[in-house]
């Protein structure tokens, strides 16, 4: 599965970001079938878990982003996004996004959020 994320940037603390991944060579009825979600990695910190969006549509967050992020999904564009709101510079890192389905899981390429104080 190819994941291509965009939206990353530089930002002020309390700014808004948007990141996208999309599977543009997926068919849509297989895009339905998969998790998708986003991970973080910073710098001397284990990699964590942000937001997962469930084929089914359950959404599930790390507890210090949640009321500020939202994961959604768009089938007919085969895309998810993450709107991040809200901005802390512990939001700062690279965001990858994936797709899973059963022991099978997908990467994009990480897209750097920077978050200014």
């Amino acid at each position: 599965v190819q994941l291509q994320a965009s939206g990353g940037g530089l930002v002020q603390a309390g700014g808004s970001l948007r990141l996208s991944c999309a599977a543009p060579r997926m068919i849509t009825s297989v895009f339905n079938t998969y998790d998708m979600g986003w991970y973080r990695q910073t710098p001397g910190k284990e990699r964590e878990l942000v937001a997962v969006i469930g084929a089914s549509g359950i959404t599930d967050y790390l507890d210090s982003v949640k009321a500020r992020f939202a994961i959604s999904r768009d089938s007919s564009r085969k895309t998810v996004s993450l709107r991040m709101n809200s901005l802390k510079p512990d939001d700062t890192g690279v965001y990858y996004c994936y797709a899973k389905r059963g022991l099978s899981t997908d990467w994009g390429q990480g897209t750097l959020v920077t978050v200014s104080s």
